[in-house]
């Protein structure tokens, strides 16, 4: 899955939000499995995108929940 940015995220629905930060916890459950068997890791940046991208997730919801309340 391509690293979203904000921008790209506050235009997304709720739904549209939560499929996608299933889909990146998913793929971050994935390699960190690779790194614990021992797997070459493909890209080391990857890792910090994925965190980073599921944070930005979390917070445009939180906002957009606290718009709505």
């Amino acid at each position: 899955m391509a690293i979203l940015r904000v921008k790209d995220l506050k235009k997304m629905e709720e739904k549209e939000l939560d499929k996608n930060l299933s889909e990146l916890r998913l793929e971050l459950s994935k390699e960190r499995a690779n790194i614990h068997i021992g797997a070459s890791v493909t890209s080391p940046g990857r890792l910090k995108e994925i965190r980073r991208t599921i944070a930005r997730i979390k917070t445009i919801k939180e906002g957009k929940r606290a718009k709505h309340a």
